[in-house]
């Protein structure tokens, strides 16, 4: 079987993120860019600057005053921010329509938006500066799996079906079926676009958090973030009274599970206003 390296290399192409994402990134990279430098980028592609103003005046931010120019935005949001939100409308319009076999993308997106919203709360809930930063990380926590279903969706299909049958996490049964799991390849993927690495590491160390070394709290919120989504799609009859969290993320990050409730509570309230926003095809589901 190919590596997860190997899987998205064969696929570079189909995943390939707009202009728009680079020149953004890079305005954001250069230190001595200005807010200024940011707009005038933006306001490059029409649709992003639409759909970035139908963001920052969402509930996801909750702006008292209606923010009518991307310029505004920029100086309101702040530089970092609208990077994460062009990051998150841009690999949202990638896959937008795209044909993938045997898979089913409504629901994929459904549950990486409400993954990317518990990130951002889980953080902010433990005290950490700038948590909207976690919503992207948690957004891409199962990107890899549009690769599998891309490149081996029969292979991808039946791992899902063991998983669910055995009661296995399926990142271990596709380890034991194909030599790889949707972290691996989801990685390989975020590394392919050049992402910052703590993106990269938590996406890979998911599953085991201290592996990240100096990004350990990033992969902490997105494990913390992928097991109450996963807990959340069960049926009644199969979940354990509890959600199981990770002893390394909880201790990593001291969140505490008693506030998950009202953490829960938050995210799905935003939930069908930002599917809207990051992926707006995945609304029927």
């Amino acid at each position: 079987m190919p590596s997860a390296s190997e899987l998205v290399q064969s696929c570079t192409t189909v995943f390939t993120l707009p202009e728009i994402y680079f020149r953004v990134r890079d305005v954001v990279d250069d230190p001595n860019s200005t807010m200024d430098d940011l707009a005038n980028v933006l306001k490059l592609d029409p649709a992003i600057s639409a759909r970035l103003l139908r963001i920052v005046n969402s509930p996801l931010y909750g702006f008292p005053k209606q923010i009518d120019t991307i310029s505004r935005a920029v100086n309101i949001v702040g530089m970092q921010a609208i990077n994460d939100l062009v990051t998150a409308t841009t690999v949202g319009r990638t896959f937008s329509g795209m044909p993938i076999q045997l898979m089913d993308v409504p629901t994929f997106w459904r549950k990486s938006v409400l993954c990317a919203l518990l990130a951002g709360k889980i953080a902010k809930s433990c005290g950490l500066e700038e948590s909207e930063r976690f919503f992207i990380t948690g957004l891409l926590r199962d990107i890899g799996h549009l690769v599998l279903y891309q490149t081996i969706p029969q292979r991808a299909q039946s791992a899902f079906i063991e998983a669910g049958y055995l009661g296995a996490a399926l990142a271990e049964v596709e380890q034991s079926n194909f030599g790889s799991d949707f972290a691996e390849v989801g990685a390989e993927l975020i590394k392919s676009w050049g992402m910052p690495v703590q993106i990269e590491q938590a996406v890979r160390c998911q599953f085991c958090p201290n592996d990240a070394g100096e990004f350990i709290i990033y992969a902490s919120i997105v494990n913390l973030a992928g097991v109450v989504t996963d807990y959340e799609e069960l049926e009644p009859n199969q979940k354990p009274a509890t959600v199981p969290f990770n002893p390394q993320a909880i201790t990593a990050t001291g969140f505490e599970p008693a506030s998950l409730p009202t953490v829960l509570a938050d995210a799905h309230a935003q939930l069908q206003d930002t599917l809207a926003l990051v992926q707006p095809h995945a609304l029927a589901a």
